[in-house]
């Protein structure tokens, strides 16, 4: 697949929302990139004249969470089509989606819900990763989700689910650092290990982001990505192994719940940069 045309640069970005549309128009706050929810840009609109007029000083990525990779029914055409022509108008550097379904019988869901990690379901989400990728002409990125249950009739550890997946495909990996912890302390798995089972030359974007704690009855916790708080110090530390494993790479700030003011987003990128910096005066 040929490489993006605008380039996201190996610095910190943050994701674009409509409560800052106007601010960023008007500042322009010194960041590297800027992601987006595809979904949001798809009709038009003031929205997408917006992102027009963003995009002509940032680097952009769109982010989507409509395609259901993981749909037995396959890929919506329709759908795809809506996401090649804002590929084509907003020319982002980078393009991803979710290792997720979210639609049966017609029928969207409003989650992003895991997959089986079995052969059957391996199969399926390569054959639609292969026909987004010849749709849009590109290479994409695919996130590895936050989960809370686990199939019984898994036979394939996630992350070597993902990367077959890109082996496969010759797609990327979007690695979440946040959700590959929360899944982690929700499943007992082990989060270095997981980091360590993924190609070092597939990894493309990193995304990092804050998390809820809940409190089980059972005496448990529960970790759920809600993207809404500032980034853990232990999701810190996963980053630091994470640019040792990969080196720098686009890294995200996501935050789409109590979305607080710019600043303080912006805030959380210079943190990421700082780490990113560190890493590159002192590599592993």
């Amino acid at each position: 697949m040929p490489a993006a045309t605008a380039s996201v640069p190996a610095a910190a970005g943050i994701g674009l929302r409509f409560q800052h549309h106007q601010r960023v128009l008007e500042t322009r706050p010194a960041i590297a990139w800027l992601e987006v929810h595809t979904e949001n840009y798809l009709r038009g609109g003031p929205s997408a004249r917006t992102l027009d007029a963003v995009r002509r000083d940032y680097p952009l990525s769109l982010h989507g969470v409509g395609l259901s990779l993981g749909s037995a029914d396959g890929v919506d055409r329709a759908h795809l089509l809506r996401v090649q022509q804002a590929v084509r108008r907003f020319e982002p550097g980078l393009v991803s989606e979710h290792l997720s379904w979210s639609a049966v019988g017609g029928h969207h869901l409003p989650d992003l819900l895991p997959l089986p990690m079995t052969q059957e379901a391996l199969a399926v989400v390569c054959r639609h990763v292969d026909a987004v990728q010849v749709a849009l002409g590109r290479r994409i990125l695919v996130e590895n989700p936050s989960s809370y249950i686990q199939y019984a009739h898994s036979t394939i550890p996630e992350c070597e689910f993902l990367a077959a997946l890109a082996q496969r495909t010759g797609c990327g990996i979007l690695c979440d650092v946040n959700n590959i912890f929360v899944s982690a302390c929700n499943h007992g798995w082990d989060a270095h290990a997981y980091l360590d089972a993924l190609q070092r030359d597939a990894v493309g974007e990193i995304h990092l982001a804050g998390h809820a704690v809940r409190r089980l009855e059972s005496g448990g916790t529960l970790r759920i990505d809600d993207h809404g708080s500032r980034v853990a110090p232990e999701v810190w530390r996963l980053y630091e192994q994470a640019l040792d494993r990969f080196g720098p790479l686009p890294t995200l700030v996501e935050w789409d719940n109590d979305i607080p003011a710019l600043e303080v987003l912006l805030a959380e990128a210079r943190t990421a940069s700082a780490v990113m910096e560190a890493h590159l005066a002192c590599p592993a």
